[in-house]
């Protein structure tokens, strides 16, 4: 049975960049299995999906090796999961040295592991870096009284009005929100805090 060629994205929003290099290479699109990445999540169901799949012999496309996790040891585990367990190969489109279907010999295994090491080194360097530069743009806002996520509610002369109105059994509660422009949870936490300084 011939080997198939899979490949693999992991991406913020569907780069069609990606899929298309994939493409470039022969790789059917059926076979290209593509997870959004988010910062939470390492549970990359297509990407489960395609370990499943790939078989000893066939070739996994990969963009970058950060496809393969989001430090050292995750991409070092990937890597040596699809090789040396499942004896898959590898090619990474964005540095041709890490092709495992090429330097079949102990030097050029020598050379791939090295370069292997030292990129996913990088990966988690440029991460970190990435993450230490998010930290300290959060810490100037902070201090710079910035506040992040949604405005909190206030009490509003409307919401006293539709208040009012609600309790004297004017309008329902449902229109008072609607009213109010408020969510069901804060109505109630509003009318608790108005009511506690009547």
């Amino acid at each position: 049975m011939e080997n198939r060629r899979f490949g693999y994205i992991r991406v913020s929003s569907r780069d069609q960049n990606e899929v298309q290099s994939m493409q470039e290479v022969g790789i059917s699109p059926r076979d290209i299995f593509i997870d959004k990445q988010s910062g939470k999540n390492s549970n990359r169901e297509q990407y489960q999906l395609l370990k499943r799949m790939i078989r000893k012999g066939d070739i996994l496309y990969i963009h970058s090796l950060d496809s393969f996790g989001r430090n050292k040891e995750e991409i070092l585990q990937e890597w040596n999961a699809i090789t040396k367990k499942i004896e898959a190969e590898i090619v990474v489109l964005d540095m041709p040295l890490l092709d495992t279907t090429q330097y079949k010999d102990s030097l050029g295994t020598f050379i791939k592991d090295l370069v292997l090491q030292i990129l996913s080194w990088m990966a988690q360097e440029e991460r970190d870096r990435i993450r230490k530069r998010q930290r300290e743009g959060i810490d100037a806002a902070l201090n710079k009284g910035i506040s992040f996520g949604r405005p909190k509610a206030q009490i509003s002369q409307k919401f006293i009005e539709v208040y009012n109105q609600w309790k004297q059994k004017e309008i329902t509660a449902v229109q008072a929100m609607k009213e109010a422009n408020v969510k069901k949870t804060t109505f109630y936490k509003l009318v608790k805090q108005y009511e506690s300084n009547l």
